[in-house]
């Protein structure tokens, strides 16, 4: 588990309290900020487990790493080259 996930996990559960604790106010500013900080959460929780599984597929099946890879370079060389 790298530190994206729990990072994004603590946002998430700011964002919840925040947001439950703009509804109890009737604060509705506080509210949407506690909606975005549990969107902002998620995202970065979502892209913790795209790194990791990233990871554990490089280090189970390196040659299809190194091919994919590869593949995804040439294919924005060519992108790039085009004008």
């Amino acid at each position: 588990m790298n530190e994206n996930r729990i990072s994004g996990a603590v946002k998430d559960a700011a964002g919840q309290i925040e947001e439950t604790v703009g509804g109890a106010t009737g604060n509705a500013a506080t509210q949407l900020r506690g909606k975005a900080r549990q969107a902002s959460g998620q995202v970065q929780a979502a892209y913790g487990e795209a790194v990791d599984a990233v990871r554990s597929m490089a280090s189970e099946q390196p040659l299809m790493a190194l091919a994919l890879a590869g593949g995804i370079g040439l294919a924005l060389g060519l992108l790039l080259s085009r004008r």
